[in-house]
């Protein structure tokens, strides 16, 4: 059992992003920031926000990238190769066309499913093997309005939808932290 070292949550920079489907990544980070009383600092050479701190005794990184998210993958290279972080010690937060407003699911490696900031840390990484958080946010329907789709706010029943599973995954975050994945599967995927 792998303990959890780095937190990525994925996102684009800038306020016209802030609230869209695409950043709740940065979102859940966020949260888990202020809830651990972390604080985030630009870091430039690690080309995104950093936070450090102790959650659950566990030393932990959270990194937002500011690269926007097709280049995260150099953001979290760039913090993974200075700090000798293991792929299988990093957790990362991404929204999940597949899964509907309301579910996340944890899981070990697996491909890009099209997300462009997963696509590019495989990418610079050169494996798969790192931890998931997948937040649903639902599918547009159509493939051609998926760029519009996830760049958009979510409706307000979606964002009630999204802040409570986003809530129910704060609440297994320690076990993922210690290593605990099993555990933690187990309390977030059954509803």
């Amino acid at each position: 059992m792998t303990a959890i070292r780095l937190i990525v949550g994925l996102g684009n920079p800038g306020r016209e992003y802030e609230t869209t489907r695409h950043n709740v990544g940065f979102w859940w980070v966020d949260d888990l920031a202020r809830a651990k009383k972390l604080n985030f600092k630009s870091e430039p050479k690690f080309h995104g926000l950093t936070a450090r701190g102790q959650v659950q005794g566990h030393e932990i990184m959270l990194l937002m990238p500011q690269t926007f998210m097709n280049h995260s993958g150099r953001a979290v290279g760039a913090l993974v190769q200075f700090f000798k972080i293991e792929p299988a010690e990093m957790l990362v937060i991404h929204d999940e066309l597949d899964l509907p407003p309301g579910v996340a699911r944890l899981k070990m490696g697996g491909g890009h499913g099209g997300h462009n900031g997963l696509k590019d840390i495989i990418a610079h990484l050169g494996t798969k093997d790192f931890w998931r958080l997948r937040i649903g946010i639902g599918h547009p329907g159509d493939r051609a309005e998926v760029s519009n789709y996830v760049l958009g706010d979510p409706r307000r029943e979606e964002r009630e939808l999204i802040d409570g599973v986003m809530q129910k995954a704060q609440n297994i975050v320690h076990m993922v932290i210690e290593g605990k994945t099993e555990a933690a599967m187990l309390k977030l995927h059954s509803a």
